[in-house]
């Protein structure tokens, strides 16, 4: 039996879960569960908010278009957030958004955009970064919100990361060679799983040879090759982290 509910409705709300507790709905999840959904009074909902764990709750109904949630029992225990950090040159609108919902999914618990030299993009939307983590959340039984920080230079984020942290620096110039022997090194000894780690991940342009130095200079940095094969961004994210999962995360 999956250890998780794909049938019920699954909604983020900003509220207090405890049992008993009355959500108010926004007219937005009010429409979509009564009337996309066409869910009646008494239906159950599962609910999450990032700190109480998931919940089931019972759909209040508060006239045609009003609807009100009772937290009925918790369902799972809140989890912590991943101490994944996923860092990147910002993309255009459609494709951001899709490199936010996969990342969250892949388990990325920071997401870090990055001022590189080549970066295209000339704007970060925190809110729809925001609102792609939530969504993605909804969808896929996550318990975690990711954490979404302003755009930062790329020099400037080097400085911060620490130097107990592995720094997987994804690099279209580096040799080419296997990433998951390259990833193992990051932990030799200990063979430690869901490793505290960082993975970056350039601009289209790719990075300049100052801005691999920067990298180099990590005393954890490991340099991992993606392939033969010229990546989009949004499409790397997703290999960079399934790689980092497999080797060093959570998926064993």
């Amino acid at each position: 039996m999956a250890s998780h509910d794909f049938n019920a409705p699954r909604l983020f709300v900003d509220s207090p879960l405890i049992a008993g507790h009355r959500i108010g709905l926004d007219r937005a999840q009010a429409n979509y569960l009564l009337n996309v959904l066409r869910l009646k009074g008494g239906d159950a909902v599962l609910v999450f908010n990032g700190q109480d764990g998931e919940w089931r709750v019972e759909i209040a109904v508060e006239g045609r278009k009003a609807a009100d949630l009772v937290c009925v029992q918790q369902t799972r225990a809140q989890t912590p957030r991943p101490d994944l950090i996923y860092a990147f040159a910002p993309l255009k609108h459609a494709r951001l958004d899709y490199m936010v919902q996969k990342a969250v999914e892949m388990g990325a618990g920071i997401l870090q955009p990055i001022r590189t030299r080549r970066t295209q993009s000339t704007r970060v939307n925190l809110d729809r970064m925001h609102a792609n983590g939530i969504e993605a959340a909804e969808q896929c039984g996550i318990l975690t919100l990711p954490e979404i920080r302003p755009e930062i230079d790329f020099a400037a984020f080097m400085q911060g990361v620490e130097g107990d942290r592995a720094l997987v620096f994804c690099d279209e110039d580096a040799p080419l060679s296997s990433p998951i022997a390259a990833l193992a090194t990051a932990a030799p000894e200990s063979g430690n799983r869901a490793l505290r780690c960082v993975v970056v991940v350039g601009p289209e342009g790719g990075f300049t040879a100052e801005e691999r130095a920067l990298a180099a200079a990590h005393e954890r940095c490991v340099r991992v090759s993606l392939g033969p094969r010229i990546l989009r961004a949004d499409t790397a994210a997703v290999a960079a982290l399934a790689l980092v999962q497999a080797v060093l995360g959570d998926w064993t």
